[in-house]
């Protein structure tokens, strides 16, 4: 679904259109734009930061070696996601699981968590 920001030239008011399809804008700008809070033609599209989602990994399909390098890795995302998917009941079933496991994912560091959480840990 195509989102497209602007602003108006008459009021200055910034907003993002919203259109089902490539051909709904289309035809929209072809019509002329109009701003919502004004009614003005005068419309010009802003340029916006993109977003782009980093592919994700299937980290089921990988070896035990290839696991071990996750855990090697440093990156405690990477690691969080790795727990939970490939464990994933243990990892909704164990509160501290599950808690240990969101907490890598937001990127908190092994050693912290471990300090936290203590003896329930093991």
């Amino acid at each position: 679904m195509p989102v497209y920001d602007y602003r108006c030239n008459s009021c200055g008011q910034r907003s993002a259109l919203f259109y089902k399809n490539y051909s709904d804008y289309d035809r929209a700008r072809d019509e002329g734009l109009c701003c919502p809070n004004c009614g003005s033609t005068e419309m010009t599209r802003l340029i916006s930061r993109v977003t782009l989602s980093k592919p994700g990994r299937d980290y089921a399909s990988m070896s035990s070696d290839e696991m071990l390098s996750v855990l090697e890795g440093g990156d405690s995302r990477e690691v969080g996601e790795m727990m939970q998917q490939v464990g994933q009941d243990e990892v909704m079933g164990d509160p501290v699981t599950r808690e240990v496991t969101e907490r890598l994912i937001k990127g908190d560091k092994p050693e912290k968590i471990e300090k936290d959480i203590g003896p329930d840990l093991t």
